[in-house]
């Protein structure tokens, strides 16, 4: 099995192969190995032996342009509308920390699996993806230690563009319906909680970017579209004196409070000691990096292709006055970005 990405930047009209045509994907122990590196990396939440950080060496890179097929009709895709007894027990125990003062905030995430005698080709959910989600990274990758994997997610962990680099702070979640799918989200009321959790993740951005340059700049926050969902979203501009420290900027950046909590050690620890579901490359990253430019993105909305059926992934931030039937709600719009492309 050779090791292989397809990705598609947001807005693009093609897509790039990177393939490894022989032998695995190089395992690095931490993410400051990735200094001074080039290749398209697959990151999981918690480096380990089981979720290794990937590096796939680029033999062959193709850029393509796909054939404009429009998707087909699809039925509407099932909501489960209440937790299930796994989530009930970690929203108690993770809301009782909140409460205590233990954290200020905390990322909770959960995975379903869907059981089915025929999993779609992974290439023709890749397209479905790009053609549904044209304002989203879409990614589809695969290798022998990681499995396939598809995201389609709004979240840039690191990018370059034209000499300034960028990384963003989103948090905060509210679903577009009815006549709001026909605009971006420019109507939506955010309420406080989804207000003060986007601020802890820009203010904790600003922190690191400290630790690195004293140029960046801080654009928003303002409502971004994701599908169907809508975030809200700070964007940060900066130079580096060079860039043979990314694996360090990406070591303090990684897990942002968008997907883990603070103070960062202790939520995070705090999660992988006490989350049901594992989250594997869920809320890693993904992309290539110093390969045709670097565009790292958070792995959000995505979803695990396994031999009879499919695991998906989502998770929300908890905040002392969350409530579990508003998160589950939650956890279940941002499925549907996946479960979608199954009902197609």
């Amino acid at each position: 099995m050779s090791a292989f990405a397809l990705y598609r930047l947001p807005h693009g009209d093609s897509y790039t192969l990177i393939e490894q045509t022989d032998g695995e994907p190089e395992r690095l122990r931490s993410l400051s190995q990735l200094n001074g590196r080039s290749g398209f990396v697959v990151a999981p939440f918690a480096v380990s032996a089981a979720d290794p950080l990937l590096l796939i060496r680029p033999d062959r890179v193709e850029t393509i342009v796909p054939d404009d097929i429009p998707v087909g009709p699809h039925r509407p895709s099932p909501i489960t509308p209440h937790p299930s007894s796994d989530y009930h027990i970690d929203f108690a125990n993770y809301h009782a920390q909140l409460q205590e003062g233990t954290f200020q905030k905390i990322v909770l995430a959960r995975s379903t699996t869907l059981k089915t005698n025929t999993v779609r080709n992974g290439r023709e959910l890749f397209l479905d993806a790009c053609r549904l989600y044209p304002r989203m990274f879409i990614c589809l990758v695969s290798t022998p230690q990681s499995g396939t994997w598809l995201t389609a997610t709004p979240e840039i962990l690191l990018e370059c563009r034209a000499d300034r680099w960028q990384t963003i702070a989103l948090a905060g979640t509210m679903k577009l319906e009815g006549d709001e799918l026909q605009g971006e989200g420019e109507h939506v009321t955010w309420t406080t909680k989804n207000i003060q959790e986007q601020r802890y993740v820009a203010t904790y951005i600003t922190e690191c970017l400290e630790q690195f340059t004293t140029d960046f700049t801080e654009r928003g926050p303002y409502t971004a579209r994701a599908g169907h969902l809508v975030h809200l979203r700070s964007d940060f501009t900066f130079t580096l004196p060079d860039n043979d420290r990314l694996g360090d900027v990406l070591q303090t950046l990684h897990p942002t409070p968008a997907v883990c909590g603070l103070p960062k050690r202790a939520a995070f620890d705090f999660i992988l000691k006490n989350e049901h579901s594992p989250r594997h490359y869920y809320s890693g990253f993904m992309g290539p990096l110093l390969l045709q430019g670097t565009h790292l993105f958070v792995s959000l909305r995505c979803m695990q292709l396994l031999a009879d059926g499919y695991r998906l992934y989502a998770g929300g931030g908890l905040l002392p006055d969350s409530t579990e039937e508003q998160e589950w709600l939650e956890t279940e719009a941002k499925m549907e970005t996946m479960r979608t492309l199954l009902y197609i």
